[in-house]
């Protein structure tokens, strides 16, 4: 893979993004919230508990380069021991709190860590050196060490995704992943050191630690994080209450925040931030009426964070998802080269973007294969107009097929939400007899809906091919750790129950 930064430079993540609030130590880092109350961290205290962090880890026989699983929950113990580490040279492996103690133990073998940062309420297997929480709280008042310094494309932190096939797949990242994070800066947040940013997200979330964390602490900026087990529909009073400039999170949680939500009063919001799946325009014109802000989405993965995005200088034009960041090389690829403007094709992103991976641990199959020439794919589909403006799709895995038309789950899902009754719906293809595939609704609601309500909502509002001709009514959707929509999951369980 091309170098995108000089490898004689010396460099490190947690220097880079705690560099400003080095010049401000009085000043407010970290707000940990609850009502009216809150926990603060200034940027000094933050700063000595990274560090020292960082001693007591290579005190406990760690060296720079070994790998550290991090099994903790959501407190900012999360956030500081990954700075920690990466302070210290260590390559921490960030994992969601949810996972069970058996799905952990099957990522172990590969990983191979030198230990596990353990907090006991969090599941979590044997292990030859568990650190636990008592244990990385009294290394914070330990002497600061010095960060370690290095080529900015070592490794650096390892983050799993699960992807289309349900598989745990280890993404490496590289030092110089933070540098690309800049462009988000100006391409999605707009984001300003006077910002308050409010990420509803939980610590241990890489999108909470990114958005939420990492990025406002890079330009000193003030992260407000409501503290553990805080509804959503708290969330407008928290904005109100602590003068947040910027709100980030999760569309399902914007949803959840809309429930029965009058117009609210937020002088000091700016705008919204969303990333984690599309958006729908309900949700999106509910929550500008009732706040008066807009709400800027953006796209990225696991392995390359978000590079495509609406801001405050570029909106996102209807029903679009954004431009590309200012930086970034991004294209719509099909199967003979770059797609023409308005036509279907998988997003790429060019192998020298400073966010991207090193590569897959262990797997350099899967690596090169999700490379073709010069692009990395990223198994999504979208569109791209004269503008620049793209259009997602969905994941390629995703899409269906329809008496030859190319459907997007997306568009269906969005236009059938609009159904009275509806609370949630996944659409996929699923298989009825041998041979026969059709689109199916899996929807939830307070009880079944009548068939014909249904057909006929579709049949007005959806062209006759990209309707479902099964509707099935479920009490939950299977979602993922940050609320994705689990299609391959709907129907390979529909398709279990036929046999």
């Amino acid at each position: 893979m091309t170098k995108a930064t000089d490898p004689a430079t010396s460099f490190n993540l947690a220097a880079y993004v705690l560099a400003a609030g080095a010049a401000l130590p009085d000043k407010v880092a970290l707000s940990l919230l609850s009502g009216e109350a809150r926990e603060d961290w200034t940027y000094a205290q933050l700063i000595a508990a990274v560090r020292g962090t960082a001693t007591g880890l290579l005190d406990a026989g760690l060296a720079a380069g070994d790998i550290v699983l991090m099994r903790l929950g959501n407190t900012p113990d999360f956030p500081i021991a990954y700075l920690g580490a990466l302070a210290a040279g260590l390559v921490p492996v960030p994992t969601a709190a949810a996972l069970t103690a058996g799905e952990v133990a099957k990522i172990i073998p590969t990983l191979k860590p030198a230990a596990i940062l353990h907090d006991v309420d969090v599941p979590c297997p044997d292990h030859a050196q568990i650190i636990d929480l008592a244990a990385l709280r009294a290394m914070r008042s330990l002497p600061p060490a010095a960060f370690h310094m290095g080529d900015p494309e070592r490794l650096s932190y390892i983050i799993y995704t699960s992807g289309t096939s349900g598989k745990p797949t280890a993404v490496m990242h590289a030092h110089r992943a933070i540098l690309a994070r800049r462009m988000m800066f100006e391409g999605w947040y707009g984001l300003t050191p006077d910002d308050r940013l409010l990420h509803a997200g939980a610590f241990n979330w890489t999108y909470t630690l990114g958005t939420g964390l990492m990025d406002p602490w890079t330009v000193g900026a003030t992260a407000l994080i409501p503290a553990a087990g805080t509804s959503p529909t708290a969330l407008p009073d928290l904005i109100a209450t602590h003068e947040a400039t910027i709100f980030a999170a999760a569309p399902g949680v914007y949803r959840q925040m809309l429930r029965d939500l009058s117009p609210l009063y937020l002088p000091h919001l700016r705008h919204g931030l969303s990333a984690g799946e599309k958006m729908t325009a309900a949700v999106r014109e509910a929550w500008e009426e009732n706040t008066d802000t807009p709400v800027y989405e953006a796209f990225g993965m696991s392995e390359c964070s978000t590079f495509i995005s609406g801001s405050p200088s570029t909106p996102a034009k209807d029903g679009a998802i954004g431009t590309a960041q200012p930086g970034r090389q991004v294209a719509i690829l099909g199967p003979k080269g770059p797609a023409r403007t308005n036509t279907p094709g998988t997003i790429a992103i060019h192998r020298t973007d400073a966010g991207l991976m090193l590569g897959y641990l262990n797997d350099k199959k899967l690596t090169k294969s999700k490379f073709d020439g010069d692009w990395f794919l990223t198994g999504d589909q979208g569109m791209m107009d004269e503008d620049g403006q793209i259009t997602y799709l969905g994941r390629t895995d995703d899409m269906m097929n329809a008496g030859g038309f190319r459907v997007s789950p997306l568009e269906v899902e969005e236009t059938l939400l609009a159904i009275p009754g509806v609370t949630g719906i996944g659409v996929t293809e699923v298989e009825i007899k041998k041979n026969t595939r059709v689109i199916a609704a899996f929807y939830t609601a307070a009880a079944p809906i009548k068939e014909y309500t249904l057909t006929d909502f579709a049949t007005a509002n959806l062209a006759r091919y990209k309707q479902p001709r099964l509707y099935v009514h479920v009490d939950a959707l299977p979602t993922s750790g940050n609320g994705k929509i689990q299609r391959r999951q709907l129907r390979d369980s529909f398709e279990a129950q036929k046999k």
